[in-house]
């Protein structure tokens, strides 16, 4: 153990403030929220190091003035855009979102899906066919988490327009299932707005949904889910430290993501991606933007 010094009595309020007024209680509460004992070196509390866990409680990591893993930072920092600034920067005060606006910010969401993958750990590592597989198999459910993150709009009437019912006539019974499928997407975003998900439950859920096993193709199944179990504990330490009075919390989140794929991938291509890129599939999409990087360009510019 380190030698601290002790200041108060011994329950000092340990913030991004007031983090460094008292080494042993910011030590305490490292060692509550997960971090080894034997990640400590003598005499200093311990800097990040590459002999340290990922899942360890490294000094500087804080999220809203509170200490978090390495990988939990990580994700966060692997996030190409301000959440914020995604719904903000095409609405109207009082307005609905225009088509070409819905369009264009989804065609941001993907671009940003595939972007956060290519930073985050691990996922660089892995061959090039198995990150194809992965973001093949997951981007629907990231792109619905994404969705209720950004509070993209899904208004009804503005979401059919957008798949182009209004330019070909249609069966009653086709638009009454496609209108049951959208109502699916918008009660999966209503479950996860309810529960209000914070930026590094969003983070690491869509790290366990990306690190799926089940994949087609993989070179080393086993590998993968040993990475969705290194994201999965990041969530259960992270709920446990900053949501004591929740203690069903990790579990109502983490059933989030078998119910996400009720959400089927080809309506949200139909949905979002027709007016952009027409019949092209969008796992084609995924795999050009993941080959060529920052030099992807979208039809409207987005990928910039």
């Amino acid at each position: 153990m380190a030698d601290c010094t002790v200041r108060s009595n011994r329950d000092c309020q340990i913030d991004q403030h007031h983090r460094n007024q008292c080494q042993y209680c910011r030590l305490k509460k490292c060692f509550r929220v997960g971090m080894r004992k034997e990640a400590v070196q003598r005499g200093r509390i311990p800097p990040t190091h590459s002999s340290a866990s990922p899942n360890t409680m490294p000094s500087g990591e804080y999220y809203n003035g509170q200490p978090v893993s390495e990988l939990i930072s990580q994700l966060l920092r692997a996030e190409p855009y301000p959440t914020a600034r995604f719904s903000s920067q095409y609405a109207q005060q009082g307005s609905v979102m225009g088509i070409d606006n819905i369009c264009e910010l989804a065609a941001r969401l993907l671009f940003s899906t595939v972007e956060w993958a290519r930073n985050i750990p691990f996922f660089p590592d892995l061959p090039v066919s198995d990150q194809v597989a992965l973001l093949r198999l997951s981007w629907s459910e990231l792109f619905v988490l994404n969705a209720a993150q950004s509070a993209l709009p899904l208004h009804m009437a503005p979401l059919l327009a957008a798949a182009g019912f209004h330019a070909s006539p249609m069966s009653a019974d086709r638009v009454v299932s496609f209108m049951d499928q959208i109502r699916i997407f918008q009660d999966q975003v209503e479950k996860l707005n309810r529960l209000q998900v914070d930026s590094a439950e969003y983070s690491c859920l869509k790290a366990i949904a990306l690190f799926t096993p089940d994949a087609c193709g993989l070179s080393d199944p086993a590998h993968v889910e040993s990475l969705q179990e290194k994201a999965q504990v990041a969530l259960t330490e992270y709920v446990r430290s900053q949501y004591p009075s929740q203690p069903q919390r990790f579990g109502r989140l983490l059933l989030r993501l078998p119910a996400l794929r009720a959400v089927p991938a080809s309506l949200i291509s139909q949905l979002f991606f027709m007016r952009l890129v027409g019949k092209t599939p969008i796992e084609t999409l995924i795999r050009d933007m993941l080959l060529s990087g920052s030099t992807f360009n979208w039809p409207y510019g987005t990928g910039q």
